[in-house]
Parts: C-alpha cells; structure tokens; sequence
C-alpha cells in the first residue's frame, strides 16, 4: 500500500482560498497513491482561533466540495485532515473528512478531545463523542486527530473496532515536538498497528509547528519521518503485517482491563 502525507505550510501570509487551491492542485498530483492524508486545521491553522468561527463551514462547503473532487480526479482515498466545522444547530466542531476515490464522503470524525484547557479550541469547539473507522481495500483504519494522540484509551477503543492503521492529521506545535515522535511509536507499538501522522509546517497565529510527519510500523520502526518545511512524505508499507505482527506477538490477547472490565473499588 502506498501512501501520501502532505505536511502543509500555513502561514498568515496565505488566504485560505489561495491555500485551498494550492492543496487541491497537489492531491491532485498524487495519482496512483492509495491514500493521501492532509495535517489539521490547515485551512486556518490548529491556533488561529480568531478564524474559526469566521471560515467554519458545513460538510457541503468549499472545502468539502474541493476535496471531493480532488480525490475523484486522483482516484485516491483521500484524508483530507480537519477543517472548522459549522453544524446546523451553530456549534462548531473540529471535523475530520475521508474520501473515497470516487470522490463520495465516506467518513467525517469530530474530534474528541480539545487542546487549551480553558482557552481556545477546548471552550470554541464543541466536543465529538463518536470512535470512527474507515474500512480500505487493504485495511482498516482508525481516525483521530493532533490532541488525541496523549488518550491512549480511543486507540485502544479503535482496534477494538477493528482499526489496522491508525491516521492523525495534527497541528502539533514546535517546542513539544518531542512528544509527537514519542506518542506516535507508543501508538504504534502498544496497539500494534501502523502510524500515519501527518503534521504541519509553517507557523499558526505565532506558534511554530514541528512538522515531521511521521509512519511508523507495528513495531514501533519509523519507516519515515519528513523535515521542518512543506513536503510530500511518500511510503510504501503491506498492511499484513499487522496480523502477522499480531500473531508472532500476542500482546493484545493478555489485556485484562478494557472496555468490557469492571472496576472494583476496595474498602477503606
């Protein structure tokens, strides 16, 4: 299986119009790649709060509709990262977008859980509540998004439903870049599934981004890792080996707490 990680410049130099045509002309260029994943948020970037509410837009607009069509003229299944999502009721919400190669929307995920504590995404989005899995041709794959990496918990939620591959778009700042390659291997190795996270470059509202889009396999091995600046990180990986790394390591067949345990509290 081959897939295309498009780690993103967003600067606030660039419209977002301008920034959406570019994005849609490079999916475009990815024929005969099996799946192209884009960063989060990279329509606006992660930590322009003030754009949020002004370029939200719903499951139908600009962007959905570039994607889709992106997708269909590559004929590539098409993660096209996160975008700030206006529901009809007004609230917005962090909002994944995946594409089949026909272009048709097959999965949207709002994520779960909010970075900023009290301030920003965390008090301007609403919060998802869904685990959402995407089945390939080749495998299954699990969506979550930047800040969801640290909650091992909906990983574990996502290869109890079947998840093979496991795929983050990110907006994930410089100074803590060393926990995004940290927490990438974890996933990896702890659930025994590939790793496809893919960040951002540039800088959002002032932050510096880490970049450094990641695929790591089953057992924890980077197959590759991209740089600071805009770039396409290509990779080839067989899906099967995460049965059979499954297999040879059975691991996930000696948990005991999960989600069908019980807690016991004891007495004092």
């Amino acid at each position: 299986m081959r897939a295309s990680l498009l780690q993103i410049r967003v600067d606030e130099g660039e419209s977002v119009d301008s920034r959406r045509r570019r994005v849609t002309s490079l999916v475009r260029e990815q024929a005969g790649v099996d799946l192209v994943v884009l960063p989060e948020l990279w329509t606006t970037g992660a930590f322009a709060y003030e754009s949020f509410d002004a370029e939200a837009e719903s499951l139908e607009g600009p962007t959905s509709d570039a994607m889709a069509n992106a997708a269909s003229e590559a004929g590539v299944w098409l993660h096209a990262g996160s975008i700030p999502e206006r529901a009809p009721d007004g609230t917005l919400y962090n909002t994944s977008l995946v594409f089949t190669p026909g272009g048709e929307l097959a999965a949207t995920y709002r994520k779960i859980h909010r970075f900023g504590f009290d301030k920003g995404e965390a008090v301007l989005m609403g919060a998802g509540s869904e685990l959402v899995t995407v089945r390939l041709p080749e495998t299954t794959v699990g969506v979550a998004t930047c800040y969801d990496l640290r909650f091992p918990e909906l990983f574990r939620g996502l290869v109890d439903a079947g998840a093979e591959t496991l795929v983050i778009p990110a907006g994930w700042p410089e100074r803590r870049r060393s926990h995004w390659t940290l927490l990438a291997q974890a996933r990896a190795v702890e659930n025994q599934a590939f790793v496809l996270a893919c960040g951002t470059a540039g800088t959002h509202a002032g932050v510096p981004q880490a970049g450094h889009s990641i695929v790591v396999d089953p057992w924890g091995e980077v197959l590759a890792e991209a740089g600071t600046d805009e770039e396409i990180l290509t990779v080839e990986f067989d899906p099967a080996k995460v049965a059979v790394t499954r297999e040879q390591f059975p691991a996930l067949k000696d948990r005991v707490l999960g989600s069908t345990s019980t807690a016991r509290r004891q007495a004092p």
